[in-house]
């Protein structure tokens, strides 16, 4: 017998339940309770670099970070659409790659203010929403109700910041002021509302210059080396052997810590001298040349850009305390994620841009009570490029079709879509600075990697496939074992790029190259942002190449 279509006196006959009317839902029941967003946003922070992904040479411990993963899903391949600080926030912000939204790299490029943002859905959606740290985009943030940003990348001790559009000056270290300032927000927002917090450090961008509580903090244990550390660049083409990012040739000594930041209050510098000077003598004592120079810049590199990284999971653990203090952490999605992934001595190298792995891979975690299952992973390839829409869905609201990502929310049900993505579309544009690396693009599968150099005074393929080759020291390309693979992924690439509406012609400003008084994007007429913002953008610049 269906029960669906009896009036109430009838089916409660039929089932010997008491006959009660149904009682008229109200209005807060009707419409679900819509969940806070913690966002929480790192800046080129290693998958290496956090324990739960279980880095085979166990550089560090990150139990605060380790919590959102163990108490919701670790996403074991996000991967952004092109690595670099700026353009890969621009696509946070967008849901869109960077030739749409406009922001392709850091030289030239400022943000259209202007245009559609999950942020602005979400406020225009009733929501209170914040941004605090590094910004990075060379125009004012719209669509927040507060922001309290760093101009361009911001420095590590006693930094300026903006304080809605008002300069300002902290005392402190900047990685405790971003946490400090989020946490004063959250504390002060309206509580009726729900909200969207964007917590944005600078930490561990270079130069690592690392909290002073945290100096010495692996008590001299040397760190294990990657094994790819003096790699030669063989069974590549030019763009990879003709880059200049090596910690044998481009690290300064301010990377090096043999040069003392400048913004060092009294206090900060005698214990910054108490720790490194002794440090530095020995090792210009010891001159230190070849490969040992390497292993002991190596050694330095680790120490500075490990102790930023423990002063974001401090700042990770007082959040996430926070919200349980405030019994908020049952209707909280807390995300953490960094603008790209980094090198730490990987292939001889620091920075990001390439497609290869630890460029390419970003951490992603996230944590949503009731909706996540706990200690779960995921491998499906995700990206940067998915997080607007995730938000949007969250919060129960459309999904502008102009958007090219896809929602993460069956994914963190536990459920893969059918239709979800087997390959991924990436493009890095920014050449000749700062780090020499050639305009190239790809297509990325779980197993394979086809690369096109183009530009601009090359044009070359290369093939990875990380089953054989998971260090990627090798293009298998023009191999008569991969003919029918680099036909199938040169279509795949295509259609990626016609799906993805990527021009075929490029201008010189895509790469950072423009003549002067040529217009770039933002700038001018046909520009992507108009115009819009100008002044402040002078005043906020980003530094190029950063």
């Amino acid at each position: 017998m269906t029960f669906a279509r009896l009036p109430i006196l009838a089916l409660a006959l039929a089932t010997g339940l008491p006959a009660v009317s149904p009682r008229p839902a109200s209005a807060a029941e009707a419409k679900p309770k819509q969940p806070n967003i913690l966002f929480i946003f790192s800046d080129d922070h290693a998958y290496q670099a956090i324990s739960a992904y279980k880095d085979p040479r166990q550089l560090i411990e990150t139990p605060n970070l380790d919590r959102i993963a163990k108490e919701g899903m670790l996403f074991n391949r996000c991967m952004v659409p092109n690595s670099i600080c700026g353009p890969s926030r621009a696509v946070v912000l967008t849901g869109k790659y960077n030739h749409i939204n406009g922001f392709l790299n850091n030289s030239n490029s400022r943000f259209d203010n202007t245009q559609p943002t999950f942020v602005r859905d979400l406020h225009g959606a009733g929501y209170q929403t914040a941004v605090v740290g590094k910004w990075h985009l060379m125009t004012d943030p719209v669509g927040f109700d507060y922001w309290h940003i760093l101009p361009g990348q911001g420095v590590y001790y006693n930094p300026p910041m903006i304080d809605n559009g008002k300069p300002v000056k902290h005392e402190g270290y900047v990685t405790d002021i971003i946490t400090d300032l989020t946490l004063d927000w959250l504390k002060n927002r309206d509580k009726t509302k729900p909200f969207l917090m964007m917590c944005q450090h600078k930490a561990p961008h270079r130069e690592w210059d690392p909290p002073i509580r945290h100096l010495g903090w692996n008590k001299g244990k040397p760190f294990a080396e990657p094994a790819t550390l003096f790699d030669d660049y063989e069974n590549r083409g030019q763009a990879v052997r003709d880059q200049d990012m090596t910690i044998e040739k481009t690290f300064t000594p301010k990377d090096a810590k043999l040069a003392t930041p400048p913004q060092l209050n009294a206090e900060q510098k005698a214990a910054w001298d108490a720790y490194y000077g002794p440090l530095n003598a020995e090792f210009e004592k010891q001159n230190p040349q070849g490969k040992d120079l390497v292993r002991w810049r190596y050694q330095r590199y680790m120490h500075d850009y490990l102790a930023c990284v423990k002063a974001v999971d401090d700042g990770v653990g007082r959040l996430l305390k926070y919200l349980d203090d405030e019994g908020l952490a049952e209707n909280t999605i807390v995300v953490y994620a960094a603008d790209q992934g980094f090198y730490l001595g990987e292939h001889g190298w620091f920075d990001k841009r390439w497609i290869f792995e630890e460029s390419l891979r970003t951490p992603l975690m996230v944590r949503w009570p009731g909706k996540v299952k706990p200690g779960s992973e995921n491998k499906e390839i995700v990206s940067t490029v998915d997080f607007a829409e995730t938000f949007l869905e969250a919060a129960g609201l459309p999904i502008p079709a102009d958007m090219q990502g896809k929602s993460l929310v069956p994914l963190l049900a536990g459920n893969t879509p059918s239709d979800w993505r087997k390959s991924f579309y990436y493009h890095y544009y920014e050449y000749p600075v700062p780090h020499h690396v050639r305009p190239h693009y790809g297509v990325v599968t779980d197993r394979y990697k086809l690369v096109h150099y183009y530009a601009p005074d090359v044009d070359y393929w290369e093939l990875y496939d990380r089953e054989k080759d998971p260090n990627e020291l090798r293009s298998f390309y023009g191999n008569p074992d991969y003919e029918k693979v680099t036909a199938e992924l040169k279509t795949e690439v295509q259609r990626l790029r016609t799906e993805l509406k990527v021009p075929e012609k490029e201008e010189p400003w895509f790469y950072g190259g423009r003549k002067p008084g040529q217009p770039g994007p933002g700038e001018g007429k046909g520009g992507a942002g108009g115009g819009q913002g100008k002044k402040k953008a002078q005043a906020t610049g980003a530094e190029p190449g950063k």
